[in-house]
C-alpha cells in the first residue's frame, strides 16, 4: 500500500484489484451557521497497471513502480455550499458546486516515506481556479493494520477561493457585504488507517484538520478557520483469490440507445421497454475495458473495468453534450445452454460525469422539486449473447450483441458528492462488444 497523492483512497488496494464499499464522513463546515455536515460516499475501486478508478478520481499512472510514478487524472472536489438545510447566511446566493478538477501529479518514495506534488485546474468551469498541492506521507504497516500519516500544503488561486468563499455584488446585503477572496495557502494534517478484517473486508478510517488562510476567514460567510474531518468506512475486495487472465484482451463496446421513462429495475425485469415517450433524446457511446478477474472463486463470474465516452443527442431541448462513464462490471454466464450459446448477464456500477445535466433529468427532478448533478452514480445492467455461437462462426467467438440500460442516479439523496440527488435518467440501448 504505497499509494500517495492527496486522494484518500490511493493505495488501499494493490494493482490488479477491485473493490466496492462505502464511507461515512463528518466535517465541520466553514460556513456561518452550517454546523457539522454528514455525508455518505460510495466507494468504487479499480487499480489497474495503468488505469484507476477511486470514487473521487479517474486517472492514468506511469512510471517504473508505485513509489516512483506520475499521474494524469480527473478528480471530484469535495467543497461547496450545503445543498440541504441551507443556513440563513447563504440564502439567496448562487450555489457553489463541488466541480471536477483535471490534474497532473508525481511522487517519489523510499524507506523515508513518500513525497508528492499535484497541480489541479477546474475542468468543470465552476470556479476556473487552480491549486498546487505539496505533500508527504509515511505509511507504516504492522500485520493487518496500515497507518498512513500525512501532511499537505495547498496553494490556492484567487479565483478558487473567491468562488467558494466570496460574495458577489449582486448577492450582497446588510449582514453579507460583497467580498472578494484572494489567493492563499491551506495546510492540512491527517492520518488514514486501513485494517484488513478478513481476506475480503477492509475497515477504513481517517481524521484530518485543515486551516483556512486569512483571506478566506475574513469572508462574511465564513465562521471558522480550522476544519476537522472524520471518516469511517468499509471496503469489500471482489478479488480475494486473484487468478491471472490468460491474455488480458482489450474490450471494445459500441452502443446506441433512446431515453425511457421506465424505472431501471422495471426495465431489467422486462416489464417495460418503451422509449421516447416524453422526449426524443438519445445516446451513442464508445467504451474500452480490460478484464481483471476470471472465474471468481471458481464460479462462472468474471469482472472487467470500463471507461467510455457517451454523446447525448438532446434533439433541440438543449445543446448536445458528452458524458464520461467509468465503472466495474460483473459478467455471469453459468446457464445450462452455455456450451452451445454463451449468454451473459452483466451489471456495471460506477460513476458518470456529464458536461450538462440531461434534459430528462432536469425535467423529472424539477417536477419533484429535487436537485440535479452532473456527477452521479451509473448503474448498467445488460443481457447479451455470443455472436459466434449464434452464427457458428469461429472468428466471432469473442463478439457479443445485446441490450442494456444506461442509468444515472444519486444514492437516494444521501451523498453530498452527488449533490444529494434522488432520481435520475434511463436510456435503453443496444450494443456490440468484442475483444482483441
Amino acid at each position: 500500500m504505497a499509494g500517495a497523492s492527496s486522494d484518500p483512497l490511493s493505495g488501499v488496494l494493490p494493482s490488479g484489484s477491485a473493490g466496492i464499499g462505502f464511507e461515512a464522513r463528518a466535517e465541520r463546515s466553514p460556513y456561518v451557521g452550517a454546523g457539522t455536515r454528514y455525508d455518505f460516499l460510495p466507494i468504487y475501486l479499480y487499480e489497474g497497471e495503468r488505469v484507476y478508478l477511486r470514487s473521487l478520481s479517474l486517472g492514468l499512472k506511469f512510471g517504473p513502480s508505485e513509489e516512483r510514478r506520475f499521474e494524469l487524472f480527473l478528480r471530484s472536489r469535495l467543497e461547496g455550499h450545503p445543498l440541504d438545510d441551507i443556513p440563513p447566511r447563504l440564502t439567496g446566493m448562487a450555489p457553489r458546486e463541488p466541480g471536477i478538477d483535471a490534474g497532473i501529479g508525481g511522487q517519489f518514495g523510499g524507506s523515508w516515506g513518500i513525497a508528492f506534488a499535484e497541480l489541479l485546474g477546474d475542468a468543470s468551469q465552476a470556479s476556473n481556479g487552480t491549486e498546487l498541492r505539496l505533500g508527504y506521507k509515511y505509511p507504516v504497516r504492522s500485520g493487518a493494520l496500515t497507518v498512513r500519516p500525512y501532511a499537505t500544503l495547498s496553494l490556492r488561486s484567487a479565483s478558487l477561493n473567491d468562488y467558494y468563499y466570496g460574495v458577489r455584488p449582486e448577492e450582497a446585503r446588510a449582514d453579507r457585504p460583497a467580498y472578494e477572496a484572494d489567493a492563499g495557502v491551506t495546510p492540512e494534517l491527517g492520518v488514514r488507517l486501513f485494517y484488513r478484517l478478513t481476506e475480503r473486508w477492509t475497515l477504513l478510517a481517517g481524521v484530518s484538520a485543515a486551516r483556512l488562510p486569512d483571506t478566506v476567514r475574513a469572508s462574511p460567510i465564513v465562521e471558522r478557520r480550522t476544519l476537522g474531518n472524520l471518516q469511517l468506512g468499509l471496503l469489500y475486495d471482489v478479488s480475494p483469490e486473484r487468478q491471472p487472465w490468460p491474455d488480458r484482451p482489450l474490450i471494445v463496446r459500441a452502443l446506441y440507445g433512446a431515453s425511457s421513462e421506465c424505472d431501471v429495475m422495471v426495465i431489467a425485469m422486462l416489464r417495460c421497454t418503451s422509449t421516447h415517450t416524453e422526449d426524443k433524446t438519445s445516446i451513442a457511446g464508445f467504451e474500452l475495458g480490460r478484464p481483471f478477474i476470471r472465474l471468481l472463486n471458481g464460479w462462472p463470474l468474471d469482472f472487467a473495468g470500463f471507461v467510455g465516452l457517451t454523446h447525448h443527442f438532446e434533439r433541440g431541448t438543449q445543446s448536445d453534450f458528452a458524458e464520461i462513464r467509468a465503472y466495474i462490471k460483473a459478467y455471469f454466464y453459468g446457464f445450462p445452454w452455455d456450451a452451445k450459446l454463451r449468454t451473459r448477464l452483466g451489471l456495471g456500477v460506477g460513476l458518470s460525469y456529464a458536461h450538462q445535466v440531461p434534459f430528462s433529468e432536469q425535467r423529472d427532478q424539477a417536477r419533484r422539486g429535487r436537485n440535479t448533478s452532473r456527477l452521479l452514480n451509473t448503474f448498467d445492467p445488460t443481457l447479451d449473447m455470443n455472436l459466434g455461437d449464434l452464427l457458428d462462426v469461429a472468428g466471432l467467438r469473442r463478439t457479443y450483441f445485446g441490450a442494456g440500460v444506461s442509468h444515472r442516479s444519486g444514492i437516494f439523496g444521501t451523498s453530498e458528492l452527488l449533490r444529494n440527488v434522488s432520481g435520475g435518467s434511463n436510456y435503453i440501448y443496444g450494443y456490440l462488444e468484442t475483444s482483441f
